[in-house]
């Protein structure tokens, strides 16, 4: 019982220390965890931790870094949240607009949710970024999703 628990700390402590502590926004290890979550099974994949600590441990590992890093950024100040936001679009290569107008579009922030959020708590996310899209669509000038040609 105590090596199981040993384990998914070991595997937390070397996510941290080999990648998430490289993230520099929460919004943006929401966003890598979120796409390292399979799609067709649900279960979160990544090579260097399966190897070190097999696939239970890093799928768990995994798992409840993008449920803390959900309820980190959650728990931001609407401010703060859009200050997080801008910290990772700046850290994207592609340009603003072009983020904020396929977002608009696409609605892919509906997946960086993790599949253990509640309800509330999906609503509360949802609500948050959308009205922070819009602050986005404005200060950048981008045409919402109806005003596509």
């Amino acid at each position: 019982m105590h090596m199981s628990r040993e384990l998914p700390r070991g595997a937390a402590a070397d996510l941290w220390r080999h990648t998430l502590c490289h993230i520099p926004s929460v919004f943006g290890r929401l966003v890598y965890l979120a796409s390292l979550r399979n799609s067709n099974t649900g279960r979160y994949e990544h090579h260097g931790l399966t190897l070190v600590f097999g696939e239970e441990d890093a799928n768990r590992t995994l798992r409840e870094s993008h449920e803390k890093s959900f309820r980190d950024w959650l728990q931001f100040k609407l401010e703060y949240q859009k200050a997080d936001l801008d910290l990772y679009l700046a850290s994207i290569a592609t340009d603003r607009t072009t983020i904020i107008e396929t977002w608009l579009r696409l609605m892919p922030y509906r997946n960086f949710l993790p599949a253990s959020a509640r309800g509330t708590d999906r609503l509360l996310f949802l609500a948050d970024l959308e009205m922070l899209l819009t602050v986005l669509r404005n200060e950048l000038g981008v045409c919402g999703p109806d005003q596509d040609a």
